[in-house]
């Protein structure tokens, strides 16, 4: 038996000891929760029957690794493309490449050959005559030097979509290549092109088309995708046959992305883009459908022009690891318990931090306080982990570090905020300014982005883990402010001690009126959108299902709930402005 200090009084060190004891419980007791949360959100999925042999029969191959782009003319060293077809080699039977002449891509049949790959070799075309033909003499010249590999020439893609040829100028391109190489030769755009366009039917010797229902004017949910890809093959098969008999058609693209905005009822997931890509190959083998992937490597360089979501179709991401695999079950997110494990390790590092203040709390407050805490770590490494994966240039990614480091601001001062309300103590008006003023931040941010989505939002992400400190957070302190009735029974006394102004109001106002904004700008795209409108001529039935593809929309709709809590404090939560100082 060891005896006791003198200096000690035993019931008092009895009671911090439980106390301490208390509060560890319940931190290893949250922990277990948030272990089990996490294991059971993220277990493997069926998304059906594996790829045959686990390969595909064709992968569009562009060639870029990070910081690498077409449009600032950065292609890769030979080495790289090496090690790219060695990769591409293990999943695929066949790559199509897209341009010919630029950079290090004529250095691309050989190495197709060295791995065993085939190739659908492309000529890139634009709007500006010289560069076609370069490109156009390349092509000819490498389908001529490697009739091995390159089985197929494609001239020009998605030219007359993009609007930077004219009909005749484009069959001027093709009939030129026909006439010089021996390989079947054809033109690849979206598949309502050929049906504008018949008279490529007759040029061509097969058609390729593009079926990618994510990028519909009526946007396909995933599990529908493959029927609506059978429905448009035989509509084109269909076509084709009153033009040329017997002509056979590829689908040049077809692919799912793996992250970024909503459309409609397509909804972007790792899950999805595997789910789709095993349903694809289903329907083709089941019919004898000719079909090439898109695409083999996420595209970082895309992101400048179709925002996160261009930058995410690939097999593999931009560093060459496996987004999902062609056989088995998928993980939407395979590595979840890193971010997982660092949240609870922030989480132990903050509780044990705060040890002194945490043990003055009665059971229920220090409960509350602890998973507010486990809460707002979580979402701060899921929000880190998603904005840095999804920053593609300098700019982005010093923005990603900013916007990181305001959330972790703004989620301390929130769980200090809460333990201020929690304990029924006064706020100083020096933290109270601090708080409103990142709060009043983060609300104009909002304001911003629903603008810009409103305005013109196709490739724009909604900002939904950027926010959701700041969201959770006002709603946390909304309800603690309920229970604790500090509002003396006129309202919710959300932010006691600071300044506001009656001017503020009007950024909740604006934030809502930009919310109606989106929702109709929303609306207004899909029921100005072309082939919508081929399909539902009359006004009505037309705008009936563009409000349904806005209004069903999860990310939009979650988008719009964020808003209304953000405004929350400005426009509709009543309680004394005057400052309480502690």
């Amino acid at each position: 038996m060891f005896a006791l200090s003198p200096f000690i009084d035993p019931q008092s060190h009895v009671f911090h000891t439980s106390v301490f004891m208390r509060l560890i419980s319940t931190v290893l007791l949250i922990i277990l929760l948030t272990v089990i949360c996490g294991w059971l959100s993220n277990q493997p999925q069926d998304v059906g029957a594996d790829v045959p042999q686990g390969k595909l029969n064709s992968l569009s191959f562009a060639p870029f690794w990070e910081g690498q782009g077409p449009l600032e003319a950065v292609f890769p060293s030979v080495a790289q493309l090496d090690s790219d077809l060695r990769l591409l080699s293990e999943k695929t039977h066949s790559i199509r490449t897209y341009a010919s002449d630029e950079g290090t891509m004529p250095e691309i049949p050989a190495l197709a050959r060295k791995y065993g790959l085939t190739m659908i070799q492309g000529a890139w075309l634009g709007g500006i005559e010289k560069t076609n033909k370069l490109e156009v003499d390349e092509v000819i010249r490498s389908a001529n030097a490697n009739p091995d590999v390159v089985k197929r020439v494609i001239v020009g893609n998605e030219v007359l979509l993009r609007g930077d040829l004219e009909i005749k100028e484009l069959i001027g391109y093709i009939r030129t290549v026909k006439q010089a190489i021996k390989q079947p030769v054809s033109y690849a755009d979206v598949w309502s092109i050929y049906m504008k366009y018949p008279e490529l039917i007759k040029e061509v010797d097969f058609i390729t088309i593009h079926i990618l229902p994510y990028w519909e004017d009526e946007p396909i949910p995933v599990d529908q995708a493959p029927v609506h890809i059978e429905h448009i093959y035989k509509r084109v098969q269909h076509e084709a046959q009153t033009v040329a008999q017997g002509k056979p058609i590829l689908i040049g693209e077809s692919g799912w992305p793996s992250e970024g905005r909503q459309r409609g009822w397509a909804v972007p997931g790792v899950v999805n883009e595997a789910k789709f890509i095993r349903g694809l190959i289903g329907v083709a083998n089941a019919n004898g459908f000719d079909y090439n992937i898109v695409e083999a490597i996420n595209q970082s360089w895309k992101s400048e022009l179709e925002g996160v979501v261009g930058a995410n179709w690939g097999l593999f991401s931009v560093d060459r690891e496996e987004v999902f695999p062609l056989t088995g079950k998928v993980y939407e997110d395979p590595h979840w318990y890193q971010a997982w494990f660092v949240a609870i390790a922030l989480f132990v590092g903050a509780a044990l931090a705060c040890r002194k203040h945490l043990q003055a709390l009665p059971p229920l407050p220090l409960a509350v306080l602890l998973v507010i805490g486990q809460v707002f770590t979580l979402l701060w490494t899921h929000q880190v982990e998603l904005l840095w994966y999804t920053s593609y240039t300098l700019w982005q990614r010093l923005f990603t570090l900013l916007t990181v480091g305001l959330n972790m601001a703004l989620a301390g001062l929130i769980v200090q905020y809460a333990y201020v309300l929690l304990t029924k103590q006064s706020v100083s008006e020096k933290f109270a300014g601090w708080f409103y003023q990142l709060y009043l931040g983060f609300a104009g941010f909002a304001l911003f982005k629903t603008f810009c989505l409103a305005i013109n939002g196709r490739y724009i992400s909604f900002p939904l883990l950027t926010m959701a400190i700041a969201v959770t957070g006002m709603v946390v302190l909304m309800l603690i402010g309920l229970a604790s009735q500090r509002n003396e029974g006129s309202g919710i006394a959300l932010l006691p001690g600071s300044k506001r102004y009656s001017q503020d109001k009007w950024l909740g106002y604006a934030m809502l009126v930009a919310g109606l904004g989106l929702v109709i700008g929303e609306t207004v795209e899909f029921f100005q959108s072309r082939d919508l409108i081929l399909a539902y001529p009359g006004w009505g039935e037309r705008l009936a299902l563009s409000l349904r593809f806005t209004l069903t929309n999860r990310q939009l709709a979650q988008w719009l709930m964020c808003l209304l809590v953000l405004t929350a404090p400005l426009c509709f939560v009543k309680g004394k402005n005057k400052a309480v100082i502690a």
